[in-house]
């Protein structure tokens, strides 16, 4: 399955250029045509109002075999832009991880998937054409059905001495400039009923309202120049159950439970798939919990305004990302500013696209920096320190410490060297809290956290013995 940031541009840049095709000239083309076809039934009408209306029965012929025709050529173009769209997400998925894909050898696998969803665009294209040629097809012979009836009728009003020859062949001639401008429109109507069925889908994504909104102005502000409606950093879990919107089987969180004091620095240990990054994306209302509250000072995060909460909150991932601007904002607190100087246009060097000219390192401090530069009231870090040198991480991790000060911070991490000095130590096994308290006090309990530190300790000792 592809990404479905992948999926998504696909589907876009398919289907708008299938728009494109279908809303440029097409429509101009088109309107052109069934004006001439409209003045050539007008003309007839005057010149043999009784041929013309014996004539216009093909009409509805024509109607239903074209109102087929859209239909089908339309669910066929949805289909096959699909097929585009997954695709072009297989392929942006494989480049953008190019490297993996051939330490792993699965060129040929990746080669399969992208051809596999090609294959689906390709039935899908072949079973358009063939209902745009029996359309067409179809609307001639009924076209030419038409003509021959004409002169048969006409004749047949030339030797009664109802028409002139002169009259039928107005007739004739001028329903048969319509019928060719129809003709001509049919192709241009085809691409037109195209380009409906790929808006329709873009249309889908652009008015997809998302439960929580962002951009909604809706919700209790935050304004640290008012006390009263400035945040003091206290956090609490209450019950929380979670499950994500793609796995609805697999709980992440069960009835956990958490308080954090303002000014306190709680980190979240345990292995992976507990729930320790769930926490932090609920606290950031990237989702709502399925069961119980997520609160800060006592209140609920859904009563907050979403664009005021994330400004309170500075977060730093798992992994840095960094944007292609200018190094403009890393401080001497996350140690960044000697390698900044360093740099050939020092704090006006651009990163590059995601970072890509710096190293991991660089890209970690500058955006612990970013993190810090708006001092935030609550502190996320989320393996803040996971990739720098030990030099690095010690300097770093003591600016992270000062910087907490005054602050409610979380930290997760697997380092669990850089968290003895956690106010609270909080360990996850499953979405459920198994142990808490300071880092003596589970040492002391011989339990779950005791038996990690004891394990990441001899880990260390092996690695040092091995280089």
């Amino acid at each position: 399955m592809p990404s479905y940031y992948g999926l998504g541009l696909g589907r876009i840049a398919g289907d708008v250029t299938v728009i494109q095709e279908g809303k440029s000239q097409k429509v101009g083309l088109v309107i052109q045509n069934i004006t001439t076809f409209i003045s050539g039934f007008v003309l007839a009408f005057v010149k043999g109002w009784k041929m013309t209306l014996v004539l216009l029965s093909a009409l509805p012929l024509l109607a239903a075999v074209g109102a087929l025709m859209t239909r089908f050529v339309t669910q066929n173009t949805s289909g096959g832009q699909g097929a585009y769209a997954s695709a072009g997400g297989v392929a942006d998925e494989v480049l953008s991880s190019i490297k993996t894909v051939y330490a792993f050898g699965s060129q040929k696998r990746e080669i399969l998937r992208y051809n596999a969803n090609l294959d689906v665009a390709q039935r899908a294209g072949v079973k358009r054409s063939i209902f745009e040629g029996l359309g067409l097809g179809l609307m001639m012979m009924i076209v030419y059905f038409t003509y021959a009836l004409g002169f048969w009728y006409g004749s047949r009003l030339i030797f009664d001495h109802t028409m002139t020859s002169e009259q039928v062949l107005n007739v004739i001639i001028s329903l048969m400039l319509g019928a060719m401008s129809l003709g001509t429109a049919s192709p241009y109507m085809s691409s037109i009923s195209s380009a409906q069925g790929a808006a329709a889908k873009v249309y889908e994504i652009i008015e997809r309202q998302s439960r929580i909104d962002p951009s909604a102005d809706e919700g209790r502000r935050i304004d640290y120049s008012n006390p009263a409606k400035s945040l003091q950093g206290y956090i609490e879990f209450q019950d929380v159950s979670f499950t994500y919107p793609c796995r609805p089987d697999v709980p992440i969180l069960k009835n956990f439970s958490l308080q954090v004091k303002p000014g306190q620095t709680v980190a979240l240990v345990g292995s992976s798939g507990s729930g320790k990054s769930t926490c932090v994306q609920l606290l950031e209302r990237f989702y709502d919990p399925t069961k119980g509250t997520v609160s800060i000072d006592g209140i609920d995060l859904k009563e907050f305004n979403i664009k005021d909460l994330r400004r309170s909150i500075g977060l730093e991932g798992q992994e840095p990302v960094l944007f292609g601007t200018k190094v403009e904002q890393a401080c001497k607190l996350a140690n960044a500013h000697d390698f900044i100087s360093a740099l050939p246009d020092r704090y006006d060097t651009l990163v590059g696209e995601k970072g890509a000219l710096l190293s991991g390192g660089q890209k970690q401090r500058i955006a612990i920096a970013r993190a810090l530069i708006k001092n935030p009231r609550i502190l996320l870090l989320h393996e803040a320190t996971s990739a720098l040198d030990t030099e690095s991480e010690g300097i770093v991790q003591d600016a992270l410490d000062k910087a907490a000060r005054d602050k409610t911070t979380i930290v997760i991490a697997h380092r669990l060297s850089t968290i003895k000095n956690a106010d609270l130590i909080v360990v996850m096994q499953q979405g459920t809290t198994v142990e808490s308290g300071t880092h003596s006090e589970l040492i002391a309990q011989e339990g779950v956290y005791a038996g990690l530190v004891r394990t990441q300790e001899l880990r260390n000792l092996m690695n040092m013995h091995r280089y």
